[in-house]
């Protein structure tokens, strides 16, 4: 098992299970349907929340690190890898905020993150599992594709609605169950983003030759070259 890979799942893996802990302990008091995974980041023991994402983001980093360092991944597709752990970190550090009472720096800077990350990551997914659909034929990479496509379809319903509800006058953050949707996402997202862990740490796969790792995705049998000992 590749180590950066396996640090990876360990400290994405941390991660999720804090999240999930604080999602199950604030039941009672928070509405999960309208509320926003961020609200966990609000009050004195919010640290925990950004602890927790900080973890999320440097779990991905050790993933791309190990996918760029066995050439399984392409130049885009690690970049968008490393968009979406900076779009993690920058949700983390800067509070959400009630959009309700007018707009703030840390709270548009927390939105872009948020953005960011959840536009960034199946960016990655798609463009890195995309060339080895049909050549590794792991259960892994097609999960991972599988859920990546799954994303992207997530991104687009989510612009939609929301460009269809503010042409009628509807505020952004009110035109969908934005807690609800949001954690669908964050679901399917971080499910892909452990997928792709997966295959990054088994070993004995294949690496791409220089063309494909500047991210294009085209090619024969060919464009592989045996694994690097």
């Amino acid at each position: 098992m590749h180590q950066p890979a396996r640090w990876g799942l360990g400290a994405a893996g941390a991660g999720i299970a804090v999240i999930f802990g604080l999602e199950v302990s604030s039941l009672d008091g928070m509405n999960p349907i309208r509320r926003t995974i961020s609200e966990h980041g609000l009050g004195p023991d919010g640290w925990i929340f950004g602890f927790a994402v900080g973890l999320l983001a440097a779990g991905s980093v050790g993933i791309g690190v190990s996918l760029a360092r066995r050439k399984l991944a392409g130049v885009l597709g690690t970049v968008a890898l490393m968009g979406w752990s900076v779009g993690l970190l920058m949700t983390a550090w800067f509070e959400k905020h009630d959009w309700s009472v007018g707009p703030s720096v840390s709270g548009s800077i927390h939105r872009v993150g948020s953005f960011l990350a959840f536009l960034c990551l199946p960016l990655a997914v798609v463009l890195i599992t995309g060339p080895w659909r049909r050549r590794e034929r792991s259960r892994a990479t097609l999960v991972a594709f599988g859920l990546g496509v799954c994303s992207v379809l997530w991104v687009v319903g989510i612009g939609t609605v929301v460009f269809v509800g503010t042409r009628n006058g509807l505020p952004w953050y009110r035109v969908m169950p934005l807690g609800l949707v949001e954690r669908g996402l964050a679901v399917t997202e971080v499910a892909a983003l452990l997928a792709l862990g997966v295959w990054a740490a088994t070993p004995g796969n294949r690496s791409l030759k220089p063309g494909l790792l500047a991210g294009g995705t085209a090619g024969s049998a060919a464009n592989l070259t045996p694994p690097h000992v």
